[in-house]
């Protein structure tokens, strides 16, 4: 570990996956809206975009609402395959997101992934990148509750102290991009940080907003950690 991380307060940045290191949401939508007309009904953006973040359960419980006949682990299974399909044809990472995972490991500051998405899926992800930069990875099919509830981000927090028993969630920061995921985020205590991709988030004093992680620093994280002002 360098010096610089060594005298920094952070110790661990704990990422969202889809729409915060990829732009997996386009992949989601298109599989979920097949998957209804495949069962002869209707499937709408403004619908779409309310599954942004959440838990699959919760997802695939709104897509049985609209005509899916399938139980709620075939629903899952299917978007899933789906959208692994998609990412091995292309993985479209988000702006900024790799360089600041780089910088990281450079720095010496662990990092966890916390998403909603299964092992599967997020296990494809995890093998793109060019290290493995994640010590921890909790997914949606490894904790009881799903985003909102700020179970999976105590989940990762408390898997990281296994190495490091002194580290506390004020040693953390959470990046996010959507509603639920944030608000998971907020409500777990760790700091964070909302990147809004597909659904536009409110200026809100729980968390600080940046519009891109391009051009982010591991300094721009620490300083969210002791109170100097970050651009935003």
């Amino acid at each position: 570990m360098q010096s610089s991380a060594t005298a920094s307060p952070l110790k661990a940045v704990l990422w969202d996956m889809d729409g915060t290191i990829v732009d997996t949401e386009p992949y989601w939508m298109a599989a979920e809206h097949a998957m209804v007309e495949a069962h002869g009904g209707s499937w709408s953006h403004s619908q779409a975009i309310q599954l942004v973040g959440q838990s699959l359960t919760f997802s695939a419980s709104l897509l049985q609402q609209a005509g899916v006949k399938l139980e709620i682990r075939e629903i899952i299974d299917t978007l899933t395959s789906q959208v692994i399909a998609s990412i091995r044809h292309e993985v479209p990472w988000r702006p900024g997101a790799k360089e600041l995972l780089e910088e990281l490991h450079q720095e010496g500051v662990r990092c966890a992934l916390v998403t909603m998405s299964e092992g599967p899926l997020a296990a494809e992800v995890v093998a793109s990148l060019p290290r493995p930069y994640f010590e921890v990875v909790v997914t949606g099919d490894s904790v009881t509750n799903g985003k909102p509830h700020p179970e999976a981000y105590l989940t990762a927090v408390e898997r990281l102290q296994e190495a490091d028993p002194d580290l506390g969630l004020h040693h953390c920061v959470a990046l996010e991009d959507s509603l639920p995921g944030v608000s998971a985020a907020v409500a777990s205590g760790v700091p964070t940080v909302a990147i809004p991709h597909v659904v536009p988030l409110p200026l809100d004093p729980s968390y600080t907003r940046w519009e891109t992680l391009a051009g982010r620093t591991t300094a721009d994280l620490a300083a969210l950690l002791v109170g100097v002002p970050v651009r935003d």
